[in-house]
């Protein structure tokens, strides 16, 4: 049986995730009320923009713990601002 919840993201009844994304008490939070549809959103395009945008190293904890921060406002399981991704003045400089 599909396991449902009320995905704070979406903010309606979908089906939830088969596991925790990862150990520990935000892996929990995730599970617990994010759904796989908008799990999805973050892991196959928000995050690799995030990443891609402020060139994020993975293997630096000050660039991964920006990844968690970013992925908690996408999510709305944290208040705040997340980061502009999408911006086609960027890089053009002043005329």
């Amino acid at each position: 049986m599909e396991r449902l919840v009320h995905c704070v993201k979406l903010k309606k009844e979908l089906p939830g995730l088969e596991k925790p994304p990862f150990k520990g008490e935000v892996g929990q939070k995730i599970f617990d009320h994010i759904s796989q549809q908008a799990w999805d959103m973050w892991r196959n395009d928000m995050q690799i923009k995030v990443i891609n945008e402020y060139r994020l190293n993975m293997g630096d904890k000050c660039d991964y713990d920006v990844l968690v921060e970013q992925m908690l406002l996408f999510l709305n399981l944290k208040e705040g601002k997340t980061a502009e991704v999408e911006n086609a003045q960027r890089g053009r400089g002043e005329s």
